[in-house]
C-alpha cells in the first residue's frame, strides 16, 4: 500500500512539473508551431524533457535498491534480493507510469494555437 501511494506522490509530482514546464513554455511552443513545427515535433520535445528527468530517478532508484536488497535479503520470501526480472519489471512499471505523466501535459502543448500563444504577452 505504501509503495502504491509512493507511486501516485511522484506520478502527481512529475505531471505537475511537466505541467508548470509546459504552461511556461506556451509562447515558446506556439512560436515553433506558427514557424512550421508539426505537433510530433512538439510532442516529442516534451517528452524528451520528461525523459530527462525519468531516467536519472530510474537508474539512481535502481542503484539503491541493489544496495539495499542486502539489508532486506533475509525478509523477502520466494524471491531473491538480485532478481533481475523483478528489479527490470519494476523499473518498466515506474518507467510507464512517468512516461504516462509526460505524456499528458505533452499532448496538450500540440494543440497550442499559435496566434493565442503568442497574443498572450
Amino acid at each position: 500500500m505504501v509503495g502504491a501511494i509512493s507511486l501516485l506522490l511522484a506520478s502527481i509530482g512529475l505531471y505537475s512539473v511537466m505541467s508548470y514546464a509546459v504552461s511556461q513554455r506556451t509562447q515558446e511552443i506556439g512560436l515553433r508551431m506558427a514557424l512550421g513545427a508539426r505537433s510530433a515535433d512538439m510532442l516529442l520535445a516534451v517528452m524528451q524533457e520528461g525523459l530527462r528527468l525519468i531516467v536519472p530517478g530510474l537508474l539512481a532508484g535502481s542503484v539503491i535498491a541493489l544496495a539495499a536488497g542486502r539489508i532486506v535479503g533475509g525478509m523477502l520470501v520466494n524471491v531473491s534480493a538480485w532478481d533481475p526480472i523483478t528489479f527490470l519489471s519494476a523499473a518498466a512499471f515506474l518507467g510507464l507510469v512517468a512516461a504516462l505523466a509526460s505524456y499528458l501535459p505533452a499532448a496538450r502543448a500540440t494543440r497550442v494555437d499559435p496566434m493565442v500563444a503568442l497574443r498572450t504577452e
